[in-house]
Parts: structure tokens; C-alpha cells; sequence
């Protein structure tokens, strides 16, 4: 699992998006957006860090996706605009219900709370994959150390925060990222020195082989 920058510097370089895929900056898209609606004062009052870090997120994941669509053809250029119009008609039914039929902060922070530990959960799921494929190929070149030591810390901070404001939709997603995160450095430690770091990426494809015998493309993201 390449990190975001690594992903845009290969793809600025080489003017491709080779086999990098955007769903995953796609669906932290929507996830900021989810929590910067939890974070607004109607929703769940004195929640600005919630607001500045989500909404940072959210322009940051949108470049990301630019670029993708900037070097996509056409039909995955329209599919990445089909995805994003669902995410904001989802968005703006979620702000509708939010808004028009639940009354006062606490009943509107409990539904879009659970709605954001339900987005939080499916993509931590993602990073399941990837410590598969670490111990099926005994590699960790494409998951950097720094970037699950940042996951790790940046959980083990906003679970100490949800903790002091008792806050269990930020707690919940938290401590399962850094929980997350800590399996992946563990991962990391016990398999670093059987990781062949001048190997060519397209060997850790073929060695990635489906049923049938063809090789899988890998999700470097």
C-alpha cells in the first residue's frame, strides 16, 4: 500500500495512472464530508478540531481525485463523475434527514455518528487486504512504515481526545484504526527482512496469481 503522495509523484511523473485506482480517495471523499456534517454546531456543538481536520481531508482527498481524473480516459473519467454525484445526492439526503426530521443535537450527532463509524469501519476493512497480501507474499514493500506509524498515532491521539470529551463516534473508528495500524507495524517488524526491496513490483503480481493462473493486477493504493 503505496501512500497518497507516493501514488500522485509516480503518477505526475509518468503521466498514467498505471494500476493506482481512485476508489479509495473517492470513498475518503465522502467519508470527510460525513464527518465534517458531525462536527457542525446544529449537529454536535464545540466540535471545530472535528471540522478543521475533516474539512482539510476533504479538499486534500478532492485534489487527489482531480488528478486521477485529470490522467483517466473517458469512460473511467465519467465513472469517477458517477460516483461523486452519488456521494453528494447521498450527502444531501443524509443533510435533509438530518435537518428536517430529527430535532435538537443529540438525536442528529447520533445518526450521523453512526453513519460515520459505519464509513470508518468499511475503510479500515480495506487495510485487511493488504496485511493479507504482506503475509501471502512475506513483503512489506508496499506498506511504508511511516505512513502506519502515522495512522497509529494519529488514532491513539483522537481516541485520547474522544476519550476526554466522551465522544464514542470518534472513539470507536479511532481505536480501531490504531488498532489497525498496530498490526500493521507488527506485520512490519516481522517481515521487513524477507521483504526483497530491488525487486521489480510486477513480480509481487505474478507471485499474485488468481485461480485461473492469470495474473491480478495490484491495488497499490
Amino acid at each position: 500500500m503505496m501512500s497518497p503522495e507516493t501514488a500522485r509523484t509516480i503518477i505526475y511523473k509518468e503521466k498514467s495512472v498505471q494500476a493506482f485506482k481512485p476508489d479509495a480517495f473517492v470513498a475518503t471523499v465522502l467519508n470527510c464530508a460525513m464527518w465534517v456534517l458531525y462536527g457542525m454546531p446544529f449537529v454536535h456543538p464545540d466540535s471545530l478540531l472535528v471540522i478543521t481536520i475533516s474539512g482539510t481531508g476533504f479538499f486534500i482527498e478532492i485534489s487527489y481525485v482531480t488528478i486521477f481524473f485529470i490522467y483517466f480516459d473517458g469512460p473511467k473519467r465519467r465513472k469517477i463523475l458517477i460516483a461523486l454525484l452519488v456521494e453528494v445526492v447521498f450527502m444531501a439526503v443524509v443533510i435533509v434527514i438530518t435537518l428536517v426530521f430529527l430535532h435538537g443535537t443529540t438525536s442528529r450527532s447520533t445518526f450521523v455518528g453512526i453513519l460515520c463509524i459505519i464509513f470508518n469501519i468499511a475503510m479500515h476493512m480495506s487495510s485487511l487486504t493488504v496485511m493479507k497480501r504482506v503475509i501471502k507474499t512475506k513483503s512489506v514493500k508496499f506498506m511504508p512504515f511511516y505512513l502506519s506509524l502515522a495512522n497509529f498515532a494519529n488514532g491513539i491521539v483522537w481516541s485520547a481526545y474522544a476519550l476526554i470529551k466522551f465522544d464514542p463516534f470518534v472513539l470507536i473508528p479511532n481505536g480501531l484504526g490504531s488498532l489497525s495500524a498496530l498490526l500493521q507495524l507488527v506485520l512490519y517488524a516481522t517481515y521487513y527482512k524477507t521483504t526483497k526491496w530491488d525487486e521489480d513490483g510486477n513480480q509481487t503480481e505474478i507471485e499474485l496469481q488468481n485461480p485461473n493462473g492469470e495474473a491480478r493486477k495490484n491495488d497499490y493504493i
